[in-house]
C-alpha cells in the first residue's frame, strides 16, 4: 500500500502524571520510586510456550493480565539459550505491543560468551533494558558445563554486563533462602558461602533480587534479616509460586528441594484428591503468605510465577486489595507504549481503538510521535498493512484458524454477514475479524441497544463510543489519567454501510449540524465524502486533570483515516477471506460487500445533550431492513 502522508507536530511534553511509570524503562529506578511512594507493587514470570497456538495464547493472556498494571513482567530463557529466539520475539512483541516492561532472563550454563552477547544485543534491539543474569540449569540429561570462552558463576556474567554495557541494563539476580539445590542443599557448599556468593553478584553490580519459590515465610524472612546483615541493602522480591494442583505441587517441590511447612503439608494431603480445593487452597495461602510478608516491612513488592496461568494469579492480587476494580487504572483511553521511543507518545487516532497493535506497527518507523497534539505534516508516513497475528490477522495456526471459522461461520449472503455483526454486539461471540482483543468494550454498556438495531438494519458497526461529559477520572467503566481529573467524549460510531444509506445519511445529517461525517470506499481512486466544510483534526476525547494542560489522546483525523480505510477494508479479503477454501462462496460474498460498501465515521460534537443515533431514525425509517 502507498504510504499515506500524515501526522505528527509533536507539541511540549505533557505534564500528567506517570501512574503507572512507563516513562521509567529500568525495572531498578521503578521499584526505587514505588518505594520512595510506599507503594507495594507486583510483578509476573512467563516461559516461552512450546507450539504456536500457545504462544498466541500467552500473549491473549498477558494482554489481559497486564490490564491489572503490574510493575513489570519477565520471561525465561531456555536452558543453555534453547529458548533463545523465541525468548527474544517474545520479549520483544510484549514491549512493544503490551505496553510492559520486560526483564529478560540470561543464563551462562552452556553459553558462549557469543551467545550471551548475542541475546544482550537482541534485548537491546527490541527495547528491552531490563535483565536476569543467572547461572542456570543444563538441558535436560546433560551436565553443567563452562563454555571455553563462557562463564561458570552468574557473578561473572552481571560483570560482563556491566563492563560491556554500563548502566544500561538493570540487573536481577536470583536468589535462595533455602539454599540452592545444587549448592549448599547438595553438600556442595555451606550456606554462609552461598550468602558470601549473593554478596559477591551484588557487589558486581546487581540491582535486585527475585527469590526461588518458598513455601515457609518464617525462613524467608530470617533469610532477608540475614541478608542484610551481611551488607546487602538492594531489594529483595519474594518469588511465589501458587499452588494449581497437587502433582505439579510435588514434582517441583520436590525438584527444588523446597522446605514444606507440617500444615501446609497436612493440608495438601487432606485435599490431594479434589482439584478444585487444591486450587482454592493455593489461593487462600498466596494470600497469607504475602500479607505475612508485605507486613514485615521487609519486601517492597512481590513477584508472581505464573506458569502462564493467569486465574490463581489475579485472584491473589484481587485477595490482597492490589488492585482497586472500582477505580480506573487506565494512564490513557489507550494502552501506552513501553517502546523507547513512545514512551511520551499521548495522541492517536481514534480508527485503530480495536487495532492498537497493527498501529504500533503500521507507526514503528517514526522518528517521533504526538505527545502534546495531532498535526498533518509530509512525513512521517504510515507504513503498509501488515496481517501479523499481533496486528491481528485472524490467526496464523489452523487451531486458531478453526476457532474463528466456528464463531463466523461460513458466510454465503450479506444476511449471513449482518448476521456475525449482530452476535457479536450480543455478546454471542467474542470478536469480529477488525478487533484484536475479545468483546465489546465495556463503555459500550450503554449504547448496546442502539448497536444492535443499527447492524440488524445493515449498518455495520466496527467501533464506537458513547458520548462523557465531566465523569470522574477514578470512574472504572469511562475513567482515565490522574487523579483528580474530569475526562470527556464525543460519541462516535464508524461502520460499513451500503451507498444507498450513505446517500441518506448525508442528506439527514442537514437537520443534524453537530454531526461530523466522513465516508469512502474501498477502491484507491475514491473519493473522501464529508460535510465538514474545513477538514481537520477533531478531538474526540480529552481529559482535565490538577496541575496540567488539557489531555486529548484520541482523535478523528481526515488524513489518517485515508491510511486507516485501506486497512479496514483489507480485513474484509485479506483477513475474514482467508479462512475459506478459494472456490468458497464465502470468498465472494465478502469481496462484494468489500468493493461496494463504504466505511463511515460519525462524529457528534454535542458532547453535552446530543444524540448520535438521532438522525439513523430518519436514515432508516425507508430502508427495508429497518422494518
Amino acid at each position: 500500500m502507498a504510504a499515506m502522508a500524515a501526522v505528527v507536530k509533536a507539541g511540549a511534553t505533557l505534564s500528567r502524571d506517570d501512574v503507572h511509570l512507563r516513562h521509567t524503562a529500568k525495572i531498578s529506578d521503578k521499584i526505587l520510586q514505588r518505594q520512595a511512594e510506599g507503594m507495594t507493587f507486583f510483578s509476573f514470570e512467563y516461559f516461552p510456550p512450546k507450539t504456536e497456538s500457545g504462544v498466541a495464547n500467552l500473549y491473549d493472556r498477558v494482554e489481559r493480565m497486564a490490564a491489572y498494571e503490574p510493575l513489570f513482567c519477565d520471561m525465561t530463557w531456555g536452558a543453555g539459550g534453547s529458548t533463545s529466539d523465541l525468548t527474544l520475539d517474545l520479549v520483544g512483541n510484549i514491549q512493544k505491543f503490551l505496553g510492559l516492561d520486560v526483564m529478560m532472563h540470561l543464563t551462562c550454563t552452556n553459553m558462549s560468551q557469543g551467545m550471551v552477547k548475542f541475546g544482550l544485543e537482541g534485548a537491546k534491539e527490541r527495547g528491552c533494558r531490563n535483565i536476569l543474569a543467572l547461572r542456570g540449569d543444563p538441558p535436560a540429561g546433560k551436565e553443567w558445563t563452562k563454555c571455553e570462552d563462557g562463564f561458570e558463576h552468574g557473578t561473572d556474567l552481571v560483570k560482563y554486563i556491566r563492563a560491556e554495557y554500563g548502566d544500561y541494563f538493570s540487573i536481577g539476580v536470583a536468589g535462595y533462602p533455602e539454599g540452592h539445590p545444587s549448592g549448599s542443599l547438595a553438600g556442595v557448599m555451606s550456606y554462609e558461602d552461598e550468602m558470601t556468593h549473593l554478596k559477591e553478584k551484588v557487589d558486581a553490580g546487581a540491582d535486585f533480587i527475585i527469590t526461588q519459590m518458598f513455601y515457609d515465610v518464617d525462613n524467608f524472612l530470617k533469610w532477608v534479616t540475614l541478608c542484610r546483615a551481611s551488607g546487602i541493602t538492594i531489594p529483595i522480591l519474594p518469588g511465589l509460586l501458587p499452588i494449581q494442583n497437587y502433582g505439579g505441587f510435588r514434582r517441583m517441590t520436590g525438584f527444588c528441594k523446597t522446605l514444606i511447612p507440617a500444615e501446609v503439608d497436612a493440608r495438601m494431603e487432606a485435599i490431594k484428591d479434589d482439584d478444585a480445593a487444591v486450587k482454592a487452597y493455593g489461593i487462600e495461602l498466596a494470600i497469607e503468605m504475602s500479607r505475612k510478608i508485605l507486613a514485615s516491612g521487609l519486601c517492597p513488592g512481590l513477584h508472581f510465577y505464573t506458569l502462564n496461568l493467569e486465574k490463581s494469579v489475579l485472584a491473589i492480587v484481587e485477595g490482597l486489595k492490589l488492585v482497586n476494580p472500582a477505580v480506573a487504572t487506565r494512564a490513557l483511553p489507550w494502552r501506552p507504549n513501553t517502546f523507547e521511543n513512545r514512551r511520551n507518545e499521548a495522541v492517536r487516532p481514534i480508527f485503530w481503538a480495536n487495532r492498537p497493535k497493527s498501529y504500533i506497527a503500521r507507526t514503528a518507523g517514526w522518528d517521533e510521535y504526538p505527545n502534546g497534539h495531532w498535526g498533518s505534516i509530509q512525513s512521517p508516513a504510515f507504513g503498509s498493512v501488515t496481517q501479523h497475528h499481533l496486528a491481528g490477522s485472524g490467526g496464523v495456526s489452523a487451531e486458531m484458524k478453526a476457532a474463528n471459522i466456528e464463531m463466523w461461520g461460513e458466510p454465503s449472503s450479506v444476511g449471513d454477514i449482518v448476521d456475525v455483526f449482530v452476535r457479536f454486539v450480543a455478546g454471542e461471540i467474542r470478536r469480529l475479524p477488525w478487533a484484536e482483543s475479545d468483546a465489546l468494550n465495556p463503555e459500550s454498556a450503554s449504547i448496546i441497544t442502539a448497536l444492535k438495531w443499527l447492524n440488524k438494519s445493515g449498518i455495520l458497526t466496527i467501533n464506537s463510543q458513547p458520548r462523557v461529559n465531566g465523569m470522574r477520572s477514578s470512574d472504572p467503566t469511562h475513567g482515565w489519567g490522574a487523579k483528580g481529573g474530569f475526562v470527556y467524549q464525543k460519541a462516535y460510531l464508524e461502520f460499513f454501510a451500503p451507498t444507498e444509506i450513505v446517500d441518506v445519511l448525508f442528506s439527514e445529517c442537514l437537520s443534524h449540524p453537530s454531526l461530523s461525517i466522513y465516508a469512502i470506499q474501498a477502491s484507491p481512486n475514491a473519493s473522501l465524502r464529508t460535510n465538514v466544510k474545513a477538514p481537520s483534526t477533531n478531538a474526540v476525547t480529552w481529559g482535565v486533570f490538577p496541575n496540567s494542560e488539557i489531555v486529548q489522546p484520541t482523535v478523528v483525523d481526515p488524513t489518517a483515516f485515508l491510511a486507516w480505510k485501506d486497512e479496514a477494508f483489507s480485513v474484509w479479503t485479506d483477513i475474514w477471506a482467508e479462512h475459506y477454501d478459494a472456490n468458497s462462496p464465502a470468498r465472494g460474498v465478502l469481496s462484494k460487500v468489500r468493493d461496494t460498501y463504504y466505511l463511515v465515521n460519525v462524529v457528534d460534537n454535542d458532547y453535552i445533550s446530543g444524540d448520535i443515533f438521532e438522525v439513523f431514525a430518519s436514515v432508516l425509517s425507508g430502508h427495508p431492513k429497518s422494518k
